[in-house]
């Protein structure tokens, strides 16, 4: 259980070997999940994106297929994932679309009204202060702009639940949960999805 115990704990900042195994696997792992999330951005615009916890890279590309007149900027707080994430995103960086930052969403190194679009794809668990994190979101998007959440875990499912247990600082919330932290934090608007299937949750905000 230790060396297991060791390796999933790398979810909430991947480092060293275990973090580089851990981040390389997190792209095909949670693909289906993310594409099923971006699904619910439909008639959402965005020129300018902040793709925050952006782990190995994989959604920041896709979110700049889905919007090919965007530029990008992901960040993530785990050098590894930042490293995974710029070679992932080398060709996007190189024609000046992307930037890949490390950096805490306790205190965002960018600008007030600064983005259209603000995304978080499984790792609202490790935030520190949810509600002082996503005023930090909030801060940052535009009026008017969109923060979508995707979480494989709604805060009730059993197999995550157990996850929570064996990895400390993970919190799995319900769409109660982040819809209170959200409304605190200063957005209006907030929509909820759920898959007919499994128990993955989707959040979209507008400030």
């Amino acid at each position: 259980m230790g060396l297991y115990r060791d390796f999933i704990s790398q979810t909430r900042k991947p480092e060293g070997f275990l973090g580089k195994m851990m981040v390389s696997g997190m792209n095909g792992g949670h693909a289906k999940l993310a594409d099923w999330g971006m699904s619910h951005l439909e008639g959402i615009a965005a020129s300018s994106i902040a793709e925050l916890g952006c782990g190995g890279g994989r959604n920041a590309g896709e979110l700049l297929k889905k919007y090919p007149q965007a530029k990008l900027t992901a960040l993530d707080y785990s050098r590894v994932s930042v490293e995974k994430a710029q070679e992932v995103n080398r060709d996007m960086i190189a024609a000046g679309r992307c930037a890949v930052v490390q950096g805490s969403v306790a205190d965002l190194p960018f600008e007030a009204d600064t983005f259209d679009l603000a995304t978080a794809f499984e790792t609202v668990y490790f935030w520190p202060g949810l509600e002082a994190c996503f005023t930090q979101v909030c801060r940052v998007l535009k009026p008017g702009g969109a923060f979508l959440i995707c979480n494989e875990s709604d805060g009730r499912d059993e197999t995550s639940l157990k996850y929570e247990k064996l990895i400390d600082g993970m919190k799995c919330y319900t769409a109660e949960d982040l819809t209170a932290a959200l409304k605190t934090a200063g957005f209006g608007e907030v929509s909820c999805g759920r898959h007919p299937e499994k128990p993955w949750l989707t959040v979209l905000a507008k400030k």
